[in-house]
């Protein structure tokens, strides 16, 4: 098989680096240092703008592409270029060529349930997204599903939670706090490449919305405090919501999110037969709490 990522960052490289053994990777970024990056992980690059048709030109043909691009953190106009547009462009191109993939899978975000006063969500769950960029990555699932079977391409969207893994472990945030209350949905950046690398592999979820979360939300003041703990640190500081939003000005899209609470259920994802390599956050920072306590023991 042939799998071609669009947006070959974080978790697109991990998802290569897991397939390249068995199947052949196409890993596409728009930078140099993102081709860099594409070549030093052994996989076939690709230097294109996912928003310019032309540009997919020089992709070759794919059995599946995989939509992993990102905005750069940018605000909902910018995610609207990249996940509305661009993915329009993408499934257009790849779709109507003569040797069509036979998926399309797009990573999304569970942050498009919206708010549900820390109650459980599912894949049954209505999507109500509270802030522009997720009103704009719920309209780009819908993309994802129905504009692929125009084509007859089976789309899935992979609804990840909050990612984590080497490089964005953040133990500062939680061990020095303050920290806010609300839950956590995470997945480990290696079960977010896992898990979509197993749906492509073993024929899942075609026409599917799937969570892409670990088996145990947490909430954030209990969290900090087992990371404290592990990392032998006092318990931080804790704030609750209105407290923070009392204490700094922020904008209407930040205290949104703030007050956005829900835990994301992955028994869809479970039924589906994938298994997780870090199930819960306890085994997903036990590297990471090592290398802090190797680093507060060195001289």
């Amino acid at each position: 098989m042939r799998v071609v990522i669009l947006g070959c960052g974080y978790v697109g490289l991990e998802l290569g680096r897991q397939l390249h053994a068995d199947h052949e990777v196409v890993g596409v970024r728009r930078s140099e240092s993102g081709i860099e990056a594409v070549e030093a992980a052994g996989l076939t690059a690709v230097q294109a703008d996912v928003t310019d048709e032309s540009a997919l030109e020089s992709v070759p043909d794919a059995d599946a592409v995989v939509f992993a691009a990102s905005s750069g953190g940018r605000g909902a106009e910018a995610a609207r270029e990249v996940y509305v547009d661009g993915l329009e462009t993408a499934i257009d191109h790849f779709c109507s060529r003569a040797d069509a993939p036979e998926r399309v899978v797009y990573t999304s975000s569970t942050g498009v349930y919206g708010d549900h006063d820390g109650e459980w969500v599912d894949e049954s769950t209505a999507i109500e997204p509270t802030t522009p960029k997720t009103e704009v990555l719920a309209e780009a699932e819908r993309i994802a599903v129905e504009r692929p079977a125009e084509y007859g391409v089976d789309g899935t969207v992979a609804r990840y939670a909050g990612l984590y893994g080497p490089e964005r472990y953040r133990l500062d945030r939680y061990v020095e706090g303050p920290v806010t209350e609300g839950y956590l949905n995470m997945v480990h950046r290696d079960d977010a490449a896992g898990a979509v690398g197993y749906l492509l592999t073993e024929d899942r979820a075609r026409g599917e919305a799937v969570n892409v979360a670990d088996d145990e939300p947490v909430a954030k003041w209990a969290f900090a405090d087992w990371l404290a703990e592990q990392c032998g640190e006092p318990e931080p500081e804790k704030r609750t919501i209105d407290e923070r939003l009392a204490a700094e000005d922020l904008s209407e899209t930040v205290e949104r999110r703030l007050r956005t609470s829900k835990r994301v259920a992955n028994d869809r994802l479970r039924e589906l037969g994938y298994d997780f390599a870090y199930p819960t956050f306890r085994e997903g920072y036990r590297a990471a709490v090592e290398a802090y306590r190797d680093d507060e023991a060195a001289p």
